[in-house]
């Protein structure tokens, strides 16, 4: 390995690495449990020495660079106890490992880091998933346009930005356009007369001459205040000229400067992306979750929020390693690292500290927030760290789960596709059975639906809930000869299991269920007497809490609803000459108790056909109800 050699070269400590290579015999088939004993007896010749180690699979590839305090502890690891999904995954990718010694732990985090910018693992952190975010362009035309863009162009153009959410950005776009508005046009041609966007006030017709290039010139001025964060500056220039405008008796145009500041004040005060605080620093938060690990970066420079970065990544390391790893290849010479890096854990930051000041030549202090103004930027990067890891998890999907809770419960097969049913009434009333559809791990929102049960007559029977509900969706999936699920799930015990697998078995629908006990978090299946517990951290049982809580949200919302008109149209109802029709009537036009209680009388009396006399009581009653409702 020509790299191990320089490294060797440039690290007196690593001068004659040594590697042990264990590689596969491709001459002979093994079996898993064959394979993993024979890694596990060669591993124990590893030294018990810092230093790294190379994976690499049958092409010879390398998929995963990893550095340890102790090499011979960290690959016995790999093969040995029961491993979760991730683990299980790369190891059966691995067809041979080598290790490089290292002199300490600083030298092994200098030759892992080299190893991994030169060859890029498949399984390592990497930087290729982060995203661009929008910056806002001012063009550098004759008349120059404003717009979003995600693309940097050496043209003379100005930008600002990256900015850290799509609601910053459009909240500045759309002051823009309402106070200070620019050409739309992306060709300017001469006109004799302006376009719509000129009458309706978001043009100021340049290309029809209705505007000098002075004036037009001022006003993208002031959108470069508003951009850089210079708003005491542009507000008192906007107050100035408010001023003007009124002793000129322009009152209109003293109006529009007027509402203009108070916009941009109102901007300024709803904005958490700024403080007094000019030194240059990083938030650095992180979040776990099974296979994947999401990063976010907030720079805070000056004052400002100036960028935000975001990446996803497997996670094939502890926490501590792959936080590392990160922290050595998001710095870098091209990227220096500021003067303060805040973090939302504490590290072993001695050789981080080191790395920075030997390889980078910067004297950074890495430390835990620690007053409320940090703590608050803190908090808001881990929130977009976790959002981060949801929206991916959407996009993706979790096989690694799907894969775990196949052979935690001995399923068939892989449960792709999984419906949860839950039941939600009122002491028998509005009694609804809910069904959601997850799709690889992730919810499936256009095959939700409920059902509104039918069978009880009011009576209280969960189970008998339950029946119906499985009866009639499987009953007209098999009719239809649609897509059937691979798991269904059941908000319950064993009674709810019971109930289900009944009715399946009348249809002759072959088909895995289970049903998952909140109080526990346990798992009962068809063909088993005791609960089945997975651990709490399992990724399988992630997945079936989110099925069971989404099938809760969606009986209960309906129920409520439910709950929520008969309680409409039971008050209305009360009203001497308001029957169901005219109940009916009210609600639809006025949409709840609350539009009641506050319309017009002689609209209610015109709605419903009623007297003034009746419509008065109508809004009476409306505004009792409405009132009781709030207090409760």
């Amino acid at each position: 390995m020509s790299d191990i050699k320089d490294e060797a070269a440039r690290n007196p400590a690593a001068e004659t690495p040594e590697r042990k290579p264990l590689v596969k015999d491709l001459q002979t088939q093994e079996s898993p449990a064959a394979r993993n004993a024979r890694f596990r007896a060669l591993v124990r010749q590893a030294p018990e020495s810092p230093g790294v180690y190379v994976m690499r699979d049958q092409t010879g590839t390398i998929i995963y660079v990893g550095k340890a305090k102790v090499l011979k502890n960290r690959l016995l690891s790999y093969f040995s106890g029961r491993k979760d999904v991730k683990t299980r995954h790369l190891v059966s990718r691995v067809e041979s490992i080598e290790w490089i010694l290292a002199g300490s732990e600083y030298d092994a985090l200098l030759i892992e880091n080299n190893l991994i910018k030169e060859h890029n693992p498949k399984y390592n952190i990497n930087l290729k998933d982060g995203k661009t975010y929008p910056s806002i362009r001012i063009t550098a035309e004759e008349y120059p346009r404003v717009f979003r863009t995600r693309r940097i162009i050496d043209d003379g153009s100005e930008y600002y930005g990256p900015f850290p959410s799509a609601e910053i950005i459009d909240i500045y776009l759309e002051l823009i356009k309402r106070l200070f508005p620019l050409r739309r046009c992306v060709t300017m041609r001469q006109r004799e007369s302006p376009c719509m966007y000129y009458h309706i006030g978001r043009c100021p017709g340049p290309c029809a001459g209705k505007i000098s290039r002075e004036d037009y010139m001022a006003r993208v001025e002031q959108i470069r205040k508003l951009l850089s964060g210079e708003t005491a500056e542009l507000t008192a220039d906007l107050k100035a000229k408010m001023e003007m405008a009124a002793q000129a008796f322009r009152f209109e145009e003293a109006a529009r400067l007027r509402d203009a500041i108070r916009a941009v004040e109102q901007f300024v005060g709803r904005s958490n992306a700024q403080d007094f605080d000019t030194s240059a620093r990083d938030y650095l938060a992180w979040h776990c979750d099974g296979d994947l690990i999401s990063f976010v970066v907030f720079s805070m420079r000056e004052g400002k929020l100036k960028g935000r970065d975001s990446f996803v990544s497997p996670l094939y390391s502890d926490e501590p390693e792959a936080l590392q790893s990160f922290l050595t290849t998001y710095y870098s010479a091209e990227r220096l690292p500021p003067p303060s890096i805040f973090t939302m854990k504490k590290l072993e930051t001695r050789t981080l500290v080191k790395y920075f000041k030997t390889e980078l030549g910067a004297k950074v202090r890495l430390e835990c927030p620690k007053e409320q103004r940090h703590a608050a930027s803190m908090n808001l990067a881990a929130q977009n760290a976790r959002e981060e890891l949801i929206k991916r998890r959407r996009e993706l999907g979790d096989r690694n789960a799907l894969l775990e809770l196949k052979s935690a419960l001995g399923l068939s097969s892989l449960p792709i596709r999984i419906e949860g049913f839950d039941i939600a009434q009122l002491s028998g009333k509005n009694t609804v059975a809910s069904l959601v559809s997850f799709k690889n791990g992730i919810p499936d929102k256009k095959n939700y639906r409920y059902f509104r049960i039918r069978s009880l007559q009011g009576s209280v029977d969960d189970f008998g809930a339950i029946r119906e509900a499985v009866a009639r969706r499987y009953t007209r999936l098999i009719n239809e000869e649609a897509e059937l699920p691979d798991l269904i799930l059941v908000d319950g015990g064993a009674g709810q299991v019971s109930a289900a697998e009944e009715v399946l078995r009348e249809i002759g629908l072959d088909c895995d269920l289970a049903g998952l006990a909140k109080k526990n978090e346990e798992l009962y299946l068809p063909d088993r007497v005791a609960p089945v517990v997975l651990p709490k951290d399992s990724p399988a049982l992630r997945v079936l809490v989110a099925v069971r809580d989404e099938t809760h949200r969606f009986a209960t919302g309906l129920s409520r609803k439910l709950r929520e008109k008969d309680l409409r149209f039971s008050t209305l109802s009360s009203v001497k000459g308001i029957g169901e029709a005219r109940s009916k009537k009210l609600i639809k036009t006025f949409g709840s108790l609350e539009g009641i209680a506050a319309a017009d009388i002689a609209m209610l009396a015109k709605t419903a056909r009623i007297s003034q006399q009746t419509a008065l009581l109508v809004k009476e009653t409306a505004i009792a109800a409405y009132g009781h409702k709030r207090s409760g």
